[in-house]
Formats: structure tokens, C-alpha cells, sequence
């Protein structure tokens, strides 16, 4: 069975910028664990790829037959969460999944995983920067950035709750450093 490698962070913090750089180095041997979720498929999403895209009702269903090794009301009819099979099929191919979460998903995924997960929060330099990297992606409605920002401020309370907290106020700097923990961990 391999390991577990999961970002978590605030929206806009650029963990997913972070995971994908990782996923370029081959010598980690890392596999994306595509979340489901029941949020509208954005413009360029692809399902399948970047999440597996399912109706509220289709989500709550696998939710009870017991398909999801964690799963959460992120927003309100927004679940999300991680099936067991993406991680049955990463693990037969002999690769470490790694994940790309919300912080109250990378809590639950690292109590399931203990010491075979090494959880990564990552921290924007400021709310008012995260703000503004929200505003920049041009993907959500002034109101929709508000909601974001107001669920930042909290999660970020949860940081010392990881195994490491990785500042991105400097992304090649958060890029190497990200590479460095991954070497790290992932030592034989």
C-alpha cells in the first residue's frame, strides 16, 4: 500500500498550483485522488479529471451505501468527498495518492490515514492577498469571493492541526520547499 500526501487549504491559498507541480516529478510516484462533489461543473472543468460531478442526490446516495472514505456538506448542498475507489485504484497501480482538499476534509483524511499521510496546510501571506487572488481568478460572483474569504478566516485557525504548514507568499519558494517535505516523507 503506498502513502498519502494531502494539501489542504483555504480557497485561493494555491494549494492546487502546488499539488500540481508535485504530480510533474516522477520520482514521487504521485496519483490525484479526484474528489466528487455535488457543486455545478465550472466552464473549463472536466468530469472525471478534475472532479467526479454528481447531483446532490446521486452524491447522498454513495454517501449511504458507503462509497466515500470521507465526505462533508461543504457549503450548503455542496458535498464533497473522496471515494474509496480512486484510492483502491492508486494504490493497486503501486502509486502515493495525493489530494487536494478542504481543510476539514485533509483532518478527516489524515485521522483515517495516521502515519501513512503526511497533511500539508498551505497559508496564504495574508486574508487580504488570498482576497485578492480570489478576485483575480475571474471564476466566481463578488458574493461567492465573500463566502470564501469569510470560510478562510476560520479554516485557517485549523493550520497548526497539520503536520506542516508551508507559507505561499513566494511560489517558486513554496514549490521547492513542497518538493523538499515530499523527499522527505517518501524515503524509503
Amino acid at each position: 500500500m503506498g502513502k498519502a500526501i494531502i494539501f489542504s487549504a483555504p480557497s485561493g491559498a494555491g494549494k492546487t498550483t502546488i499539488v500540481h507541480h508535485l504530480m510533474t516529478v516522477p520520482e514521487f510516484q504521485l496519483a490525484f485522488s479526484v474528489s466528487a462533489t455535488s457543486r455545478p461543473q465550472r466552464g473549463n472543468e472536466v468530469d472525471g479529471k478534475d472532479y467526479h460531478f454528481l447531483t446532490p442526490d446521486a452524491f447522498l446516495k454513495k454517501a449511504q451505501s458507503g462509497d466515500f472514505i470521507e465526505w462533508e456538506e461543504v457549503y450548503k448542498d455542496q458535498y464533497y468527498g473522496t471515494l474509496k475507489s480512486e484510492i483502491e485504484r492508486i494504490w493497486a497501480d503501486g502509486k502515493n495518492v495525493i489530494f487536494d482538499v478542504d481543510v476539514q476534509g485533509g483532518m478527516n483524511l489524515k485521522k483515517i490515514f495516521g502515519e501513512k499521510a503526511l497533511s500539508i496546510f498551505v497559508q496564504p501571506p495574508s486574508i487580504e492577498i488570498l482576497t485578492f487572488r480570489l478576485r483575480n481568478r475571474s471564476t466566481e460572483s463578488p458574493e461567492k469571493i465573500a463566502m470564501r474569504v469569510n470560510k478562510a478566516s476560520a479554516e485557517m485557525k485549523f493550520a497548526p492541526k497539520f503536520d506542516v504548514q508551508l507559507l505561499n507568499d513566494d511560489l517558486s519558494k513554496a514549490l521547492t520547499e513542497a518538493e523538499q517535505l515530499l523527499h522527505q516523507f517518501l524515503q524509503p
